[in-house]
């Protein structure tokens, strides 16, 4: 029985180069699989038909846009995840939802091979090999780019031999990744941490220079998920989508950092997120009301860990999903409205209510109806500095014997 191998397939030239590419070196059959997680453009059934001509045996394609939104990108908003304080994880999140289109797909044709098409720097050969091994450890992997030298030249040069469906220029310098939780663009002149990003780079939002005017708009909340926009019911879906749009139009979202890649090198990277980051930047304000000083403190080292998992690709991991646990307790009373204005570039929040709110309008107050007893403080600030005055008298008692 012939081999088979199943491809991540995205429907552009390297991806569909790898079918023949991967058939010619290994002498199996391919089955392309694409997996739509919101990255827009072609749809799904022109990709599909483009790899059945490309040479794939099977072309499977899975609508999974609804699914990321709920079951991967609502923990990432409920855990407010920024690896290092600012990139929303947005490639990261969309791969173990791929992978376990990839897995089924493995177990529905009878592949014994996933194939995928990152490079040997990136941090994606690590996501989704990881995570195939975890959902199928039976399953063995290849990278066309990385394990069979399938460069961009070679892949133009096949393709251009070998007449397929496939557009061949040499002229767009990025790397960029989308889905809707956000859009990552790299290489290029960006390689030069100098050189400030081009209007060219930016897709998902407008220049925040010269913005409309102001967007005020509300998120109601329901256990840490937004689950209603200006009192309109959306899904979580319907959420991200229409705050990509509106906070995309007014610049909202933009980041440029360089980052820490998991291989252990430093890279570039620019990321459009309008979405992702105006539902972090309320959700994020709705846990101040609402969740308890000592659980918000230590949620905020769970979260940087639970972040750094996601995006070294242990999505599946037993400490993730312990961490998930936790997480999730901590958003039983994240309920409420937060009024946002979105304008300039900025997502800002100017309003919060809440039925199950920790304010207490009685003991913030400084006016009449002042509900705190401000004759406890003296006693309280007495114990509360006390170790500290312990060990300060300790320091001057043995620097006066010293003397």
């Amino acid at each position: 029985m012939t081999e088979r191998v199943v491809l991540a397939y995205s429907g552009g030239l390297d991806t569909s180069v790898a079918i023949g590419w991967i058939g010619e070196a290994t002498g199996a059959e391919v089955i392309a699989v694409a997996v739509d997680v919101g990255q827009g453009g072609e749809d799904l059934e022109t990709i599909r038909r483009r790899a059945l001509d490309c040479g794939a045996v099977e072309a499977y394609v899975a609508d999974a846009r609804d699914e990321f939104a709920a079951e991967y990108c609502m923990p990432a908003l409920q855990a407010n995840a920024l690896y290092m304080d600012a990139y929303p994880v947005v490639s990261a999140l969309s791969r173990p939802v791929i992978v376990k289109h990839l897995v089924a797909a493995a177990q529905r044709f009878g592949a014994s091979t996933v194939a995928h098409g990152c490079t040997g720097k990136g941090n994606d050969q690590v996501r989704f090999e990881v995570g195939i091994q975890t959902l199928g450890p039976e399953l063995k992997c290849i990278a066309p780019v990385r394990d069979l030298a399938l460069t961009r030249d070679k892949a133009i040069n096949y393709a251009e031999k070998h007449h397929l469906p496939i557009a061949t220029t040499k002229k767009n310098p990025f790397s960029i990744d989308q889905n809707v939780w956000g859009r990552a663009v790299e290489t290029g002149f960006l390689e030069d941490i100098w050189n400030a990003p081009t209007k060219d780079v930016y897709d998902y939002t407008d220049d925040p220079t010269f913005p409309p005017p102001a967007d005020e708009v509300v998120i109601s909340f329901k256990s840490g998920i937004p689950v209603a926009i200006d009192d309109r019911p959306v899904t979580p879906l319907q959420a991200i989508q229409e705050m990509n749009r509106r906070a995309g139009a007014q610049g909202v979202g933009r980041i440029d950092i360089v980052e820490d890649r998991l291989v252990g090198i430093k890279s570039r990277e620019v990321y459009e997120a309008p979405g992702a980051m105006a539902l972090i930047a309320a959700h994020r304000e709705l846990e101040n009301v609402t969740v308890e000083r000592e659980q918000a403190r230590f949620k905020r080292m769970a979260t940087q860990r639970w972040t750094e998992l996601v995006y070294d690709g242990q999505w599946f991991s037993p400490l993730k999903q312990s961490l998930d646990a936790f997480i999730q307790d901590t958003q039983k009373y994240v309920d409420g409205d937060i009024r946002m204005t979105l304008h300039a570039g900025q997502a800002t929040v100017t309003g919060r209510r809440s039925n199950t709110s920790l304010y207490d309008f009685n003991l913030a107050t400084y006016d009449e109806g002042d509900a705190f007893d401000q004759s406890q403080a003296r006693g309280f600030i007495e114990l509360f500095g006390m170790s500290s005055k312990v060990a300060a008298s300790r320091e001057q008692r043995i620097a006066a014997e010293a003397k």
